[in-house]
């Protein structure tokens, strides 16, 4: 990743439009399901997305990006859950981040784990990105195939952006694959609408279930990727301008507490998201405006045609948005050093956090302080 130094105000170049769609591959997916699966309605559902990641860009100034919280994402899409129960989750998923923040704890925390650790939750996040871009990848490995060499062609060209032929070479297969897609398009609908109140039918039992199946178990995920990962990722990048852990959680909670309002669903700031968008051009907040307005714009409008528009969309042209961005943010741990202890830490956490974010940094926290305090060599 580049490091920049003096740019205080979002821009608007070709690079940071090509940066903004470099968080689709986790964005669409996650919408579809909860759309099709779940039953959310997509006008709140994008709405509340569009105004969180224009709210982001203007006020951090960098990609900092803003994403569906994906352990409570998996959860609902197994099935068996309401609408109602998922904002539920939402509002105590902010009230939790919210307070973690403004009382400090959540710094008290996150000052637990050393750099080893923090590495190695970036590096296993990058990992599970790859991982997961290749098993979309391999929907049509003919596609991705092309997909990566173009890429791989174009991904430091300043007057090219790589991420726009991607998406021209996503939309084309999409029609040659599914010729029938044309007529799908031709059907959607354009009617403008506004968001409505949607904690009409919430009950105690669907904050109280909510909280138990979706608050509790995203709260280590959240804690390694979207605080203390994404804190380290932005500072690294953008010493000019610096965000803290409490800065994170605050903000988590204020745009929890706030999406489920108009039936938008728990998210967060995930360090992948932002490599996604830097990696393919983005050095400012702008991308967020950007990809933030085109999303408003998507639900105040086409909130009925959703499901097509998205379809223009191939899973392996996601994959291979995923796999770069996996790439992008297991490449700060470069920094790691030569120390043998250190890299050890970082690699068994990268292998916890592959499997789960919490457990990853526990067994980070312990085993980092046992190898300084001699208790156990290696």
């Amino acid at each position: 990743m580049d490091k920049i130094s003096k740019k205080p105000k979002n821009l608007y170049t070709r690079l940071e439009w090509a940066g903004a769609f470099g968080d689709i591959g986790t964005l669409i997916p996650f919408v579809v399901a909860y759309i099709t699966i779940v039953g959310i309605d997509p006008l709140g559902l994008l709405f509340m997305f569009g105004i969180s990641k224009i709210a982001a860009g203007f006020y951090y100034k960098t990609p900092i990006p803003i994403q569906p919280m994906k352990a409570i994402g998996a959860a609902a899409i197994a099935g068996g859950v309401s609408p109602s129960m998922l904002f539920g989750a939402g509002l105590t998923t902010g009230l939790f981040w919210l307070i973690l923040g403004a009382t400090g704890m959540v710094k008290k925390v996150s000052g637990l784990a050393s750099k080893p650790v923090v590495r190695g939750i970036m590096l296993g996040l990058g990992l599970s990105f790859i991982v997961e871009g290749i098993g979309q990848m391999r929907t049509n490995f003919l596609l991705a195939g092309i997909a990566l060499v173009v890429t791989y062609l174009l991904l430091t060209n300043p007057k090219i952006p790589a991420m726009f032929i991607l998406l021209i070479i996503g939309v084309v297969s999409a029609i040659i694959i599914n010729p029938g897609l044309i007529s799908e398009l031709a059907k959607i609908n354009v009617g403008f609408k506004l968001p409505a109140f949607a904690l009409g039918e919430l009950t105690w039992n669907d904050i109280v279930k909510g909280t138990l199946i979706f608050t509790l178990p995203q709260i280590p995920l959240t804690l390694g990727n979207a605080v203390i990962a994404i804190t380290a990722e932005n500072n690294e990048l953008f010493h000019d301008r610096p965000v803290t852990e409490k800065k994170m959680a605050i903000s988590t909670g204020i745009m929890n507490i706030i999406s489920p309002l108009l039936g938008g669903v728990p998210m967060c700031h995930g360090a992948g998201g932002m490599a996604g968008h830097v990696r393919f051009g983005a050095r400012t907040g702008g991308a967020l405006v950007v990809l933030g307005s085109i999303v408003i714009i998507i639900a105040l409008f086409f909130s009925d045609s959703v499901s097509i528009i998205f379809k223009i969309f191939p899973a392996a042209i996601l994959g291979v948005i995923l796999f770069f961005a996996g790439a992008e943010l297991a490449l700060v741990v470069r920094d790691i050093g030569d120390n043998k202890t250190d890299f050890y830490v970082m690699l068994i956490v990268a292998g916890f956090a592959m499997w789960n974010m919490g457990v990853a940094f526990l067994v980070g926290v312990i085993l980092d302080n046992a190898l300084k305090r001699g208790w156990i060599k290696i």
